[in-house]
């Protein structure tokens, strides 16, 4: 039974009459592990007694939607903390559950659970139970419970809803592309139906102003030279190292730079024709 509920969180707890009181789906905790009847209720003045039963259906009914997080055992002057709710009953029309100890429950919703009860198990009073914690002792049984973190499967992406200019859209070369290739550079690469200016061959692939161009320097930062940074400071001589700069016009560069080759035409007016 332990391994049956193992990897699905509880849904439902509740008390049954027997075996075959449980509704479908649920699972009666019938004998201990020491493997003794596991019988509620008797000396209550009632002939036979009860069982708890347990459910990991997420279709039961009221837990539809719902795991359970918790489980406590109250005695009678214990009010019912807030969130938690008496676990069901499948007893028959005069049977009544003892108000001496109570069991109750604490149902959360699937999508928000994270720490659940996975199984519930009973034993005599001095059985220590490994990996489950005791949640109380009702009569002679001692009640344990296993609770862990709830696995939740990764959610899957939703599909991308892909147009029919999408879909026409092909990295693959077809016949038509390979004539198309053999055409003059004036063809228009406007896809079919596009509004938009088309986009001759010809156009320059740096051109950003159409959305195929891209520069060879886009995500080139600008930085000044490792030898320009140390001569300037913060402050208000932060660009004093620019204040001597000359600036000169194209006449006097020029000017400055003028060379009229007079000694090279002398010297080549000189040399004997041979040479020349």
């Amino acid at each position: 039974m332990a391994e049956l509920q193992a990897q699905t969180p509880l849904t439902g707890v509740a008390w049954a009459a027997s075996t075959g009181a449980a509704p479908a789906g649920w699972t009666t905790i019938t004998t201990t592990l020491e493997g003794t009847t596991a019988s509620f209720g008797k000396g209550f003045g009632q002939k036979s007694g009860y069982v708890l039963c347990i459910t990991s259906a997420v279709t039961s009914e009221p837990s539809l939607g719902t795991v359970v997080a918790d489980v406590q055992i109250l005695s009678e002057k214990t009010p019912l903390p807030p969130g938690y709710v008496y676990i069901r009953e499948f007893l028959e029309p005069r049977m009544t559950v003892s108000k001496k100890k109570r069991v109750c429950m604490k149902l959360v919703p699937l999508d928000s659970a994270e720490l659940v009860v996975f199984d519930i198990m009973l034993s005599g009073k001095s059985k220590v139970v490994p990996c489950y914690m005791k949640i109380g002792e009702i009569s002679s049984f001692a009640v344990w419970c296993k609770k862990g973190q709830l696995v939740k499967p990764k959610p899957l992406p939703k599909p991308r809803g892909i147009s029919l200019e999408m879909k026409g859209l092909s990295l693959e070369t077809t016949d038509l592309d390979r004539k198309n290739s053999e055409l003059p550079s004036e063809k228009s690469l406007t896809r079919p139906g596009s509004k938009h200016a088309s986009i001759k061959r010809e156009d320059c692939i740096y051109d950003t102003s159409n959305l195929y161009g891209i520069s060879a320097m886009d995500g080139v930062p600008f930085t000044l030279h490792p030898k320009f940074e140390s001569s300037i400071t913060t402050g208000t001589n932060a660009f004093s190292i620019f204040m001597d700069l000359n600036i000169k016009s194209l006449a006097d560069i020029e000017k400055e730079y003028d060379y009229a080759f007079v000694v090279e035409r002398t010297a080549a007016a000189r040399l004997p024709p041979s040479i020349c």
